[in-house]
């Protein structure tokens, strides 16, 4: 089958490489409709999550139709000739974790438990396309993706809703709206979300979906941010505003009270001296992240209020502002997304016409041109904010 591969920092390629089989009686094998690029998949292109080998197939938003299924498959769970949307984090269902609805922090799935342990403290759960360091399993950008622990993690989709209505609930949109749940949003809030990037858009509108009185964008892009305008939200160009004076003036002096983070350990934004500061740091490897968005959401918010993390972090940064965290009682909450946890529910609210993930995608290709893809994504060429593939 055909796949995009990593090949080596800030190079991908699509190959041709064997077509997945059963392993496990848990497994399934998916012939895949629709997969996307995602945000994260560029910090594994630029060289900053470890344990990547040349070959690996990327990719962890995918969907797709179920060829073959495992002898330890229910069918009443999952059978042959569904159509299913697959969620990134991969969850045996049954662990503690598990039990809680944490999935992406999963006790059982992660085959490289060993080296998880070593950079977070704990193992983290297995995930499709991100590196060894989660398993070393293949993605979804391809023909065909082993799906293991089938059982658990797929979302049969038994309506005429298009792939790209559904796609996304396989990471971004939950992603977006457990960032927004993690503020316990009432009716008065004002929330402020760094990035304004797919999964910073989302988050925006999941506020809005969950009461916030208002939502303000920052970010540099001019087409992202008339994307978010164009949906109701403020947006701040952090190039031409300094963006605290500007949430304080929006805000009457307090700050917002609900910060998102939806930009993560590559943040590009801040003063010239802090953003070469972290960029010389990191190009030495000694910080792994450009944490500037993060500081700047615990500087702004107004005091008691909530810090929501929803962009990557990958391992260790400088400068945290701590004693801000601590002395004005604000709450941080992070996580990689428990997408199981969420999908059925977002499923209902796209049904229902309260969110439209399709207002995101700018840009369709066939899996061939996932290089270019890549290219126009990463480089923000031709006003990208979301690539779909179809294999």
């Amino acid at each position: 089958m055909r796949a995009n591969c990593w090949a080596g920092r800030n190079s991908v390629e699509v190959r041709d490489v064997p077509d997945p089989g059963i392993l496990n009686h848990r497994d399934a094998i998916v012939k895949i409709t629709s997969t996307a690029i995602c945000g994260s998949d560029l910090h594994l292109v630029d060289g900053y999550v470890p344990t990547m080998q040349d070959g690996d197939v990327l990719g962890h938003e995918f969907m797709g139709e179920v060829v073959e299924v495992g002898p330890g498959v229910r069918p009443e769970t999952l059978r042959v000739g569904d159509r299913v949307v697959v969620p990134f984090p991969i969850a045996c269902g049954a662990c503690a974790a598990c039990a809680a609805e944490l999935y992406s922090c999963c006790e059982n799935t992660n085959p490289n438990a060993g080296i998880a342990e070593k950079l977070f403290g704990h193992p983290c759960c297995g995930i499709f396309g991100y590196s060894h360091l989660t398993g070393g399993f293949a993605g979804g950008q391809a023909e065909y993706a082993r799906v293991p622990f089938a059982d658990v993690g797929p979302l049969r989709i038994e309506n005429d809703l298009s792939d790209e209505q559904v796609l996304f609930l396989s990471d971004i949109l939950p992603t977006a709206y457990m960032g927004a749940e993690m503020c316990d949003i009432s009716a008065t809030d004002v929330v402020a979300v760094w990035g304004a990037g797919p999964v910073g858009q989302l988050a925006m509108d999941s506020a809005r979906l969950l009461g916030a009185a208002r939502v303000i964008a920052i970010d540099k892009e001019p087409y992202r941010l008339r994307m978010a305008e164009s949906a109701g939200h403020v947006p701040v160009n952090f190039e031409q505003d300094d963006v605290r004076s500007v949430l304080l003036e929006l805000t009457g002096g307090r700050g917002p009270d609900k910060c998102i983070d939806a930009v993560g350990l590559e943040a590009s934004h801040g003063s010239a001296h802090v953003g070469m500061y972290d960029r010389v740091k990191q190009a030495v490897r000694s910080e792994t992240e450009r944490p500037h968005a993060l500081r700047q959401a615990i500087l702004s918010c107004r005091s008691g209020g909530v810090v929501s993390v929803i962009g990557v972090y990958g391992g260790l940064l400088d400068k945290f502002p701590a004693g801000a965290w601590m002395n004005r009682s604000l709450t941080l909450r992070t996580g990689q997304c428990h997408v199981q946890r969420y999908m059925r529910p977002l499923l209902r609210r796209i049904e229902a016409g309260e969110l439209d993930p399709t207002r995101i995608i700018t840009h369709r290709m066939p899996l061939q041109e996932a290089p270019r893809g890549f290219e126009v994504f990463k480089n923000k060429q031709e006003d990208c904010e979301k690539v779909v593939l179809t294999p």
